[in-house]
């Protein structure tokens, strides 16, 4: 690692970002966007992901690398963990964090994401959501393989879900869960169809063109595959609901 790409605040930090050659890195995206920048790590080098993510972490920036495959992350690790104990690999959902330790901000609320499969294949895709919506800060429940072929079982589940702010739904095949799931909740339904299936699906296209004309009117949908995304807008709707949380106790105390 070249620690010589490190530079002080003349490498544009006073703009707002990090300038690493090869990459800008972006120290202001949380206050103009609500979250951190993230780190995609499919296309990148090992050594880039590391630089990236040890910039973060020396301005106080919490770490979520996506899309790193066991290679990256077995160089990656190492000295990541160095400079943050706490750092892990989840090989399931591909993801790096590195959180920072956590220091209570006076928010008491910070809202509940519900993460829902249709099968135990779409997993990998629903731990990238539970990962991200981790990330977020937000409490979290992963509930697995409720799919349509066994329908008793989403009934059973009901309970964890209904106390939801946002809830993330992955399928693949027709992608038929999330309009069920709409039928039986008024939280908003992020959609995340999986390239799961048989010839016809398409590699996640019939899921998707299934979800996007679905009935239940709180369904919207986000790309094939794409749990980051999934997670992370659910982020976005419990922080909302966290901070509207925290302004209304704070006026029922005034």
């Amino acid at each position: 690692m070249d620690d010589g790409n490190f530079n002080s605040s003349s490498n544009g930090a006073a703009q707002g970002f990090v300038d690493l050659n090869d990459a800008l890195v972006d120290l202001d995206r949380e206050k103009r966007c609500g979250f951190s920048e993230v780190i995609y790590g499919e296309g990148k080098t090992a050594d880039s992901i590391l630089r990236i993510a040890l910039a973060q972490l020396e301005r106080g920036i919490d770490v979520l690398a996506t899309r790193v495959d066991a290679q990256k992350a077995a160089a990656v690790m190492p000295e990541l963990q160095k400079a943050c104990p706490r750092a892990y690999y989840n090989e399931v959902a591909r993801t790096v964090r590195a959180p920072r330790e956590q220091t209570s901000d006076g928010l008491e609320y910070r809202g509940k994401i519900a993460i829902l499969t249709a099968g135990t294949s779409d997993l990998p895709v629903a731990e990238e959501a539970r990962e991200t919506a981790l990330w977020t800060g937000a409490d979290v429940v992963l509930i697995q393989d409720v799919g349509v072929a066994g329908p008793q079982r989403l009934i059973a589940k009901l309970p964890l879900v209904k106390d939801a702010d946002a809830i993330v739904v992955a399928a693949g095949m027709e992608g038929a869960l999330p309009s069920v799931v709409g039928g039986y909740v008024s939280a908003p339904i992020i959609a995340v169809p999986t390239s799961v299936g048989y010839g016809a699906a398409f590699g996640g296209i019939a899921a998707m063109l299934g979800m996007m004309n679905s009935c239940a009117s709180n369904v919207t949908v986000v790309n094939i595959d794409a749990g980051f995304k999934a997670g992370y807008v659910a982020g976005l709707i419990a922080k909302r609901v966290g901070m509207a949380v925290r302004r209304a106790l704070e006026n029922a105390g005034k």
